[in-house]
Order: C-alpha cells, then structure tokens, then sequence
C-alpha cells in the first residue's frame, strides 16, 4: 500500500500554519518542525514514485470528471523538491531573522504559502490550480508587506493588483474552457480540446496572467518593486519558488492541452523571452543597490525559461529538460542570492553596491554564497545552470536557431558582468567605512548550502533527469527529441 506521502505536503503546512497562528509564541518551533516534515514527505514520495511510477490520488473517491485528482509525475516531483529544499533554507534563515512579534506574523504566512506552493503542483484540475494560485498570491503579497515602510507596502499594493489581475485572466480562460469543452481535469481537456476561436482566446487569456504572474518581460514591472523591498527570506521565497508555480501552470497547460493546437503562440513566447534575458540583464547591470540587481537578474533568468516554447516542437526532451533543470537550479541559485544579499544588508545596514566595505575579509561564507550561486546564474560548469543552459544550447543549436544561442550566450556573459561587478566591491574598502553588525551563523550556512546545492546540481543530472523522466511529462513531444 503506498504511504499518503502527497497528503502530508499539503496537510502538514496546513495544521503547521493553524498552530503558528493560535500559539504565536510557539511560532517558530513549529515552522521548523513542520518545515521538517515536509522534506521527509518529499523524500518519501520520491522513492515511493521511483518505485512505482507516477502518483495518483482521487480526493474522496471521486475519478474526474466529477472529482479532483492529485497527480504527480517527474515534473512535479523536481518542483516539489525544490519547494522542500529552498524551504528548508529559508526557514533555518528566518529563525535567526524574524524575532517576537515578525515572526508571529510571517511563520503561519510562510507555512501557508507552502500549502499551496504543493497543493497546485499536485493539482490536475484547473479549477483547482486557480484556487492554489489565488491562495498562493494572497500569502506571498502579505509576505511582500512583512516588513513595513512605504516602499515595501508600496510593493505589496503592487504585486497585489498585478496578481489580482493575472488570476482574473486565468479564471475567465477556466471558464470558457468548461463551457466549451465540459471539463477541468487536464487529462480530459487534453483528449477533447480542438483548434478553434475559443481555444485561442482562451490561450491568450490564460497565457496573458499566467506570464503576468511570471513576470516575464514586459508585464515584470511589479517584479523588482516586490523583491527588493521585501525582508530577504521573503524574497528568496518569491524569487526562488512563488514566480515558479504560475510558470509550472502555464508549462503544464502547453505541453498538455494547448502545444499542439496554438503552436503559433510559441514564437510570441520565445520573443518575450529573448528580451527579457537582455533587458534584465542590462537593467541589473544599471543598479546601485543590491537587491534590486538581484531583482532584476530573476527578470532576465525567467526569460531563458521561455525560450525553450519554441523549440520543444521539434527538440522535445531536450528543450522541455533545460526549462525543468533550469527552473530547478535558479530556484536554488536565486534564493542564495536574496538570502547573501539579506547578509550583507544586515551586516552594513546598507545594500549599495559601492560601500560593501570589504565583506569578502569580514563576511566569507556570504561571499562565497553569492559567488557561488553567481556561478550558477551564469551558467559556468560544473553548476546546475551550465547544465541546464547546455541543454538549451543544443536544442536551439540542433535546430539552428542561432538567435536564440546568441540570446543564451549573450546573457550568461552579461550575468558575468554584473556577479563580478558585484565581487569586485566585496574586497574594496568603502569611501566612508562604517561599524559592522554580527550576523548569525544560521544565516550564513542557509545562503551558503542553497547556492552549494546549485552548483551540486551540475554533478548529479544524470540522476535528476531519470526523475523528471517519471510518468513521461513531455511524451507528446518526445518524438521530435
């Protein structure tokens, strides 16, 4: 009989965040045991699955179209992970970082964003996916607001009205669906739909919120406002995981549903892409504060998730593998950066790239974290970034799209500009040097291990690549492969 593993990662964070919330004082304890629980769920599904396939579950006996599956395959599992993973730094991170009454704030807001980080990549209903997503936005927006002052509710107001209006878009696409196909579980859409007007507006309802959501260029306006202004363990969540769950949907939908009766839409996407590695490499390039450098590099890396739309038609496994490993690895890389950069803000009271003040002599292992998860966002071997940017290469080289390698190419060397631009100062001395804050020990091995864990990638793909393999996630593109 297989173990209710899946179960466990929603209903877990669920009760973990019920309990922050009636015993305030025993917040943190609680996060961290529930945190805890969900990496053993994780683990336990992981080998549950390896054994036995693809995981599925109807909630109260109920097969679709009337009931709701939870459904995993090897797409889901790595996303799943990664949540566990980043997670667990980011909780170990907070327990230094929020103190009395914050952290009675933000642990039950954590935990119930986790909820639903797991419940929508185990959901198949697209009902049920608007449901986690709306769950998902409302948790993280509070999170945004977490830290107080004008720019960080500033922000917050932002992100809210741009998630508001992404889910209202994908909702209206949910319901033309179910009037024009009398369905919501996604394996049933897939055997029903046809190319038609409604198919298409539906597309670009659907993909319109779904890419808002993202932040993909030009609908990231709300992105670098939000993650530079948030307390940094919330920006490692937003960065690392929360801007992945409406992507996860929208690749979800592509290669199940809508792949192969819009693949014109593919193009638009692989464009929107492109500009974005280039915009938001250059706009990084231009920031004087550190956050918000780092903001806008998850703007350019989120664009090379969307270069591989037009190449999945005939590349197959390779493109749809790049998107899941560097989806994967910039999830670890990423929520390294926020967390170092969280250091160093705490430790100089500032974020200005320019007065760093020496922190590679006084402050190692942050720097080491943000040169190593620097390495992943470049792409350098032997990091998971590398391996996830070689795929793409060779998807987009096989097909000669030399455009699209020039893209990859360019904004890895870009991505070097501005990670050494940034080192460069960690060994300077400020213009005005100042008097250093200690920072905890916990807070530094967190950044330190999340970007070790990024570049460990690049050494054990062979064996994440059998597990995204589980249950065929791309099989209806596998034959351009």
């Amino acid at each position: 009989m297989e173990a209710p593993w899946a179960q466990a990662l929603i209903l877990a964070p669920l009760a973990g965040a019920m309990s922050a919330f009636l015993w305030p004082h025993r917040a943190r304890a609680i996060g961290l045991v529930t945190m805890l629980l969900l990496v053993m769920s994780v683990a336990g599904l992981g080998i549950q699955m390896a054994r036995f396939g693809i995981y599925r579950h109807l909630v109260g006996g109920w097969a679709p179209p009337l009931g709701i599956e939870l459904y995993a395959d090897g797409l889901s599992l790595l996303l799943l992970a990664a949540t566990a993973v980043v997670g667990a730094g980011v909780s170990v991170y907070a327990a230094d970082y929020f103190r009395g009454h914050d952290a009675a704030h933000f642990w039950p807001l954590w935990l119930f964003l986790l909820a639903a980080l797991d419940a929508l990549f185990l959901s198949r209903d697209i009902f049920n996916i608007y449901v986690t997503l709306e769950l998902l936005g409302l948790a993280a927006v509070a999170l945004t607001g977490l830290g107080g002052g004008r720019d960080a509710l500033g922000g917050a107001m932002r992100y809210l009205l741009a998630t508001l209006l992404g889910s209202l878009l994908y909702l209206l696409g949910v319901a033309m669906l179910y009037h024009g196909f009398g369905a919501l579980d996604i394996g049933v859409l897939a055997l029903r739909i046809r190319p038609t007007p409604l198919v298409w507006a539906t597309l670009g309802l659907m993909g319109a919120g779904l890419c808002l959501k993202t932040a993909v260029f030009p609908l990231h306006f709300w992105l670098p406002p939000a993650h530079a202004n948030a307390p940094a363990p919330v920006s490692a969540a937003l960065s690392g995981l929360v801007v992945k769950a409406s992507l996860y949907v929208l690749l979800r939908m592509w290669i199940d549903v809508f792949g192969t009766v819009a693949a014109g839409a593919s193009v638009l996407f692989g464009v929107l892409g492109a500009v974005a590695v280039l915009w938001g490499s250059l706009q990084a390039l231009r920031q004087a504060r550190l956050k918000l450098l780092v903001a806008y590099s998850t703007v350019a890396q989120i664009g090379y998730l969307f270069l591989a739309f037009p190449l999945g038609a005939a590349s197959g496994w390779t493109a749809w593998g790049a998107v899941a490993y560097l989806a994967l690895s910039h999830a670890l890389a990423k929520a390294a950066m926020f967390l170092a950069t969280g250091n160093l803000l705490r430790f100089g009271g500032h974020d200005r790239i320019a007065d760093l003040d020496r922190v590679a002599q006084r402050l190692p292992l942050t720097t080491w974290a943000f040169a190593l998860a620097g390495v992943s966002i470049m792409g350098l071997p032997p990091s998971g970034g590398f391996v996830g940017k070689w795929l793409l290469l060779q998807a987009a080289l096989a097909q000669g799209r030399w455009g699209i390698a020039a893209v990859v190419v360019v904004g890895g060397l870009l991505a070097a500009a501005y990670v050494f631009r940034v080192l460069g100062h960690t060994f300077t001395q400020a213009p005005v040097p100042h008097e250093a804050r200690p920072v905890p020990a916990h807070m530094q091995w967190a950044a330190l291990l999340l970007a070790g864990g990024a570049v460990l990638l690049g050494f054990i793909a062979p064996f994440v690549l059998s597990m995204l393999r589980i249950g065929h996630p791309f099989a209806m593109w596998e034959a351009g492969s």
